[in-house]
């Protein structure tokens, strides 16, 4: 079976701090491959703030395009909303039993995992790779045996820090891929 890390996120946009967690994970751990997966948008956030589907979808083919150990997959985009973990697990399980997939999460995350839904249930089915975040140390579960705590590079950036930079007319081209930072550009995304 090959091992598969999963790597959830709305990617609104993909930037150094994703990849470079993705590409720690794909090349210092067991993982075969990371899927990115695009989390479509929630109903509940403010939708002027996330860029459509297809756009964010096309802002990580153009991050990793070349990185064979890369993969995106918008499965939760035909899935029902609202998109819980659990559910896309056992669909990819389902549509991939070649596969054996890990979550991929931050430690922030891993904090408020028990208030996911079924998180047990993942727990039990699923190891968890756990990357460092600023600030905790992943609570509670951090010594679960399926959680295996991951030293990954801290980034102290975000998606949010990105789209106000650009908001703020800050050259921030070194923070993201070229492809990213030149269709953005382009397409004047994240100015207003």
């Amino acid at each position: 079976m090959k091992k598969v890390g999963l790597f959830f996120g709305s990617f609104n946009p993909i930037h150094i701090g994703h990849l470079v967690i993705a590409n720690y994970m794909a090349e210092f751990t067991d993982l075969k491959e990371v899927w990115f997966v695009i989390s479509p948008h929630n109903p509940l956030k403010e939708k002027s703030s996330l860029l459509p589907n297809e756009q964010r979808l096309r802002l990580v083919r153009e991050a990793i395009y070349d990185y064979t150990k890369f993969k995106v997959s918008n499965i939760e985009f035909s899935l029902p909303q609202p998109s819980y973990t659990i559910n896309t697990l056992t669909y990819l399980k389902e549509k991939h039993p070649e596969n054996k997939f890990v979550l991929i999460l931050g430690a922030d995350n891993l904090e408020t995992f028990h208030k996911w839904k079924n998180y047990e249930e993942i727990l039990n089915q699923y190891e968890l790779f756990v990357y460092p975040r600023p600030g905790t140390d992943g609570g509670k579960l951090r010594d679960h045996p399926k959680v295996k705590l991951v030293a990954a590079p801290q980034m102290d950036i975000s998606a949010t820090f990105i789209r106000n930079a650009i908001k703020e007319k800050k050259d921030i081209r070194f923070m993201l891929p070229q492809g990213v930072y030149n269709y953005i550009s382009e397409m004047h995304f994240f100015e207003k």
